[in-house]
């Protein structure tokens, strides 16, 4: 603990050396990251169809001008390169409006020039229902006054009579069907709540419903995207006084390949971030990027002065000795004591650095909680009173972490401020085969597969059909008693140490077989994972239908932490992948919303208190067991100089700061 106190003490004192007047560094050099995630070069900015880390770090080194920015400390601040001015004004009928005045000299990467509406289209476009047909997961839409409606091609979704029959329903689903197509054929749909006000000037109001936000200036935040490269000749941005809107041909069948295009685009992409993407070779999943000489800096004027990145795939296997013989530079978030070790044992041998800092997010296992014995809450719990956790993030993190009790990590300032009165708050689930027995039998698993009162082996419970759902491992018996099986399908992915770490301490555990639990293991690679996780049908048929109760995977935040829809009970939210726990609780939803859509910014307290509340019930519902939140570690080549990290400030943001000394 000594040597950890140490190193983080140092980290601390790096960040503070980052102000201190320096000579201006030279511009050149290379460095070559390695990455555990393997790059989709799907480049769309926003995580529009897909969210792979590695993708999201070259997309936040490709991309940048949004007129709000996050600074080291994660606090949202006007980006000074890129906005002149951000008013905001209350509405009689309690929506706000933002107008933000973009500068006059902004350009993209090839040069040419940024306008206004620029930002605007970012808005437009990926909220088209064109678009969103097309895959597109964008829901900004929902915050702007008649996005519902531009979404919906200019149809308004006429009332619901009490009263309607099934007859009713479906000819007024037709007839509302016919109407969206017949306004995107129509072409030119006006966004009234975004408003091109003139060249450098946007405005977006947000509707009533979604103010106060605790975030709120996040609102006015849009970055520029190229209508040139997304959509070509003939496209533009209008607005004649009553709202935006795109010009030119927005129908599927035209978009389908401009998009397909654009979002995997590698040569000739048109960006503004402080890197240009230069090349792409999908073989080796290994891109090139090269400063953007064209780029006038952060929200602070930070320019970059590595010339040229190269981002790599490094297998967990070889990826230090990669690091020491040169084939890697750096190595970023390092988990788990035994990576971080060998990080420590290389940079004591010499040549190497390393910087550390508490995670802002943590390690966890994920329930789906609307089918199978995972949507027994009891369930969840037994299994949370087998496994031991304390033990479990001990030996995980080798002492370079320590164990979280929900949904957040140790960096986060909610749980700063509020530790001692989450531990008094929350449950632990101490490990207890009899409390975990007691549990289950008290939900009615009493059972065997015959019937008949449980003595050994699986435990089984009588269920209603709607409980039981299409669970693929259900008795039916000859009376019609349809009984579940206390088997849970688990989910993991390759190569992965804390999958392999829960197969010894849980699924393998002699007391989880006692209680009468079998945890039935597949391992996929991540992305088959995440398939399976959202349902996602698009992608095969299978995925649609419910096969795993149980995965495990980690959650990073930024500094916005909102889980307003992470238990939605809207059924178009769930549909676009939101509640991926498929846990609907009225009460969790609504803390989940009142606490960042009922608590002005200005106000931390109540954040803070509403904050505690959904933790609270949220480590009662138990849709995940978290594992433990660590400390990070990346260690990179001395010749990297200036470099640090944070777990609100990512090498994509850390990287514009730093430069090579050969």
């Amino acid at each position: 603990m000594k040597r950890l106190l140490a190193l983080i003490l140092g980290c601390a004192m790096m960040f503070s050396l980052v102000g201190t007047a320096m000579a201006e560094p030279a511009v050149g050099g290379e460095l070559i990251y390695g990455t555990t995630t393997e790059i989709s070069g799907d480049w769309a900015h926003g995580a529009i169809w897909t969210n792979n880390a590695t993708d999201n770090t070259i997309r936040g080194l490709i991309n940048d001008y949004s007129t709000v920015s996050f600074d080291q400390g994660g606090a949202m601040v006007i980006n000074q390169s890129v906005t002149e001015s951000i008013d905001s004004v209350m509405n009689e009928d309690g929506s706000k409006t933002f107008t933000v005045k973009i500068k006059d000299d902004l350009v993209f990467n090839d040069g040419s020039p940024i306008s206004a509406k620029h930002f605007v289209a970012n808005a437009l476009l990926f909220s088209h229902n064109s678009l969103i047909a097309l895959g597109s997961k964008y829901t900004g839409y929902i915050y702007f006054t008649g996005g519902e409606q531009y979404k919906n091609g200019g149809a308004v979704m006429p009332e619901i009579p009490e009263d309607e029959t099934e007859e009713a329903k479906a000819a007024r689903e037709e007839a509302f069907k016919a109407a969206v197509a017949e306004g995107v054929a129509k072409g030119n749909v006006v966004f009234p709540g975004v408003r091109l006000l003139d060249d450098y000037t946007y405005s977006l109001t947000i509707v009533a419903e979604y103010i106060p936000y605790f975030y709120d200036l996040s609102y006015a935040s849009l970055s520029p995207l190229s209508i040139d490269m997304w959509l070509g000749e003939g496209y533009d941005v209008k607005d004649d006084g009553e709202g935006a809107y795109l010009v030119g041909d927005m129908s599927v069948e035209t978009l389908t390949p401009k998009v397909e295009k654009a979002r995997f685009l590698t040569e000739g992409r048109i960006t503004a971030g402080p890197y240009s993407l230069v090349s792409y070779d999908v073989g080796a999943k290994q891109a090139v990027l090269e400063i953007n000489p064209n780029y006038k800096g952060n929200f602070e004027g930070q320019k970059p002065h590595v010339q040229k990145l190269i981002i790599v795939k490094s297998e967990k296997a070889t990826q230090f000795d990669a690091l020491s013989t040169g084939q890697i530079n750096l190595l970023s978030s390092l988990t788990g004591g035994e990576e971080v070790n060998k990080a420590l044992d290389i940079e004591n041998g010499g040549g190497f650095s390393t910087v550390n800092y508490e995670r802002n997010g943590y390690g966890k296992l994920m329930f789906q909680c609307d089918f199978s014995p995972t949507q027994f809450k009891a369930v969840r719990h037994a299994i949370a009173h087998l496994l031991d956790r304390p033990e479990f993030a001990s030996t995980f993190t080798g002492g370079y972490g320590a164990l979280v009790h929900g949904p957040y990590g140790l960096a986060m300032w909610m749980y700063k401020d509020a530790e001692e009165e989450l531990n008094e708050k929350l449950n632990a689930y101490p490990y207890s085969l009899d409390e975990a027995t007691k549990l289950l039998v008290e939900d009615g698993w009493t059972l065997d597969a015959e019937g008949k009162e449980w003595t050994e082996g699986i435990r089984y419970k009588k269920v209603t059909e709607q409980e039981a759902g299409q669970y693929e491992h259900n008795i039916k018996l000859a009376d019609g008693t349809v009984l579940m099986p206390l088997i849970i399908e688990w989910a993991s992915t390759t190569d992965n140490p804390v999958s392999e770490l829960l197969v010894t301490m849980l699924a393998n555990n002699k007391d989880v077989a006692t209680a009468g639990i079998e945890i039935r293991q597949s391992v996929m690679d991540f992305d088959q994972l995440l398939l399976w996780m959202y349902r996602d049908k698009t992608q095969g048929e299978q995925y649609g239908v419910p096969k795993f109760g149980m995965f495990n995977l980690a959650t990073n935040f930024n500094p916005i932490y909102d889980p307003s829809f992470t238990f939605t009970l809207d059924p178009e939210k769930v549909a676009l992948g939101y509640n991926v726990n498929f846990l609907f609780d009225e009460q969790l939803d609504k803390l989940s919303m009142d606490m960042v859509y009922g608590v002005e910014s200005t106000d931390p307290e109540g954040f803070l208190k509403l904050w505690v509340e959904y933790i609270d019930l949220w480590n009662e519902d138990l849709p995940e067991i978290p594992l433990y939140s660590n400390v990070y570690y990346s260690i990179f080549a001395d010749k990297l100089k200036n470099y640090t990290e944070s777990s609100l400030w990512d090498f994509d943001a850390s990287i514009v700061y730093a430069h090579i000394e050969e």
